[in-house]
C-alpha cells in the first residue's frame, strides 16, 4: 500500500472540510452503531463517488445504508 501511495497510484478525491456536515450528521444517525469518522467518511464517498464498490472485513457496513435504504456496495472475504 505504501508503495501504491508514494507512486500516487492512489489518489483520494475526499476533503473532510467540504464534507464535514454530511459526515457529522451521519455519525449522528448511527450514534448507537457506534459511527467512528473512519466509516462515517467512507459511507459519504459511497454517496458522492459514481459506481462505488467498498473493500472491507468490517461487518458494520452491512447495517449502514446510503440514500435512504439502500445497503453499502461492498465487497467482504
Amino acid at each position: 500500500m505504501a508503495a501504491l501511495l508514494e507512486r500516487r497510484g492512489l489518489r483520494l478525491g475526499f476533503q473532510l472540510d467540504a464534507e464535514f456536515q454530511e459526515v457529522l450528521a451521519l455519525v449522528q444517525k448511527y450514534r448507537d452503531v457506534p459511527m467512528s469518522i473512519a466509516h462515517a467518511c467512507l459511507v459519504r464517498m459511497t454517496k458522492i463517488v459514481p459506481e462505488p464498490i467498498l473493500l472491507t472485513t468490517d461487518a458494520d457496513f452491512r447495517v449502514y445504508r446510503r440514500h435512504g435504504r439502500k445497503v453499502m456496495p461492498t465487497r467482504m472475504p
